[in-house]
C-alpha cells in the first residue's frame, strides 16, 4: 500500500525491486502486489506504481497480479510507458475472493481485454519456461470464465 510507504523512484521499496530483478533474471517472471496499476475499477489505476511497472518492463516481467478492486479485469500486455504493446506486462485484477463487487466504470480503460463484475472465483496462473497459461475458475454453479496463454520473452537488455 504506497500510502504506508513510498512507492515511487528512488524509494526504498522499488530500490529493493531493481536489486532482486537484478539478482533473479529469469525467463518468465510474475509480480504481485495489492492495487492495480491500471483499473477500470472503482478505485481506478493507481500512477504511484509507475516505476514498479517500469522497472519490471525493463526487466522482461511478463505478468503482474493484482486485487484491490473487487472485479476481475484483464488488459493487453504494454510497455514500460503503459502503452499497449506485443512485448509487454500483462496485468490481472483479481479481487473476485468472495467479500462483495464493486463497480467498474462506465467506459473500460484502453488496454482492457476483459473485466466482470458478477462472478466470484480465483485466477490460476501456471508458468512455464517459455510460456504461461491462466484460466479463471468460477464458483460452485457459475459458468463464466477466461482463459488464455501468453510467451515469456525473459529479460531486456
Amino acid at each position: 500500500n504506497c500510502t504506508r510507504v513510498s512507492c515511487g523512484p528512488g524509494s526504498i521499496q522499488e530500490r529493493w525491486l531493481r536489486a532482486d530483478l537484478r539478482r533473479h533474471p529469469s525467463a518468465c517472471t510474475l509480480a504481485y502486489w495489492h492495487h492495480p496499476r491500471y483499473s477500470s475499477g472503482h478505485d481506478g489505476s493507481h500512477i504511484t506504481l509507475h516505476a514498479f511497472w517500469r522497472d519490471l518492463y525493463r526487466a522482461g516481467a511478463e505478468v503482474v497480479l493484482s486485487g484491490h478492486s473487487h472485479d476481475y479485469e484483464r488488459f493487453a500486455p504494454r510497455d514500460g510507458r503503459g502503452k499497449t504493446s506485443k512485448v509487454g506486462i500483462r496485468q490481472f485484477v483479481v479481487g473476485t475472493g468472495g467479500a462483495f463487487m464493486t463497480g467498474l466504470g462506465s467506459s473500460r480503460l484502453g488496454g482492457s481485454q476483459v473485466a466482470q463484475n458478477h462472478t466470484f472465483g480465483v485466477l490460476k496462473i501456471t508458468l512455464h519456461p517459455r510460456r504461461y497459461g491462466w484460466r479463471f475458475v468460477p464458483i460452485a454453479g457459475k459458468t463464466w470464465t477466461d482463459s488464455g496463454s501468453g510467451r515469456c520473452h525473459g529479460p531486456r537488455a
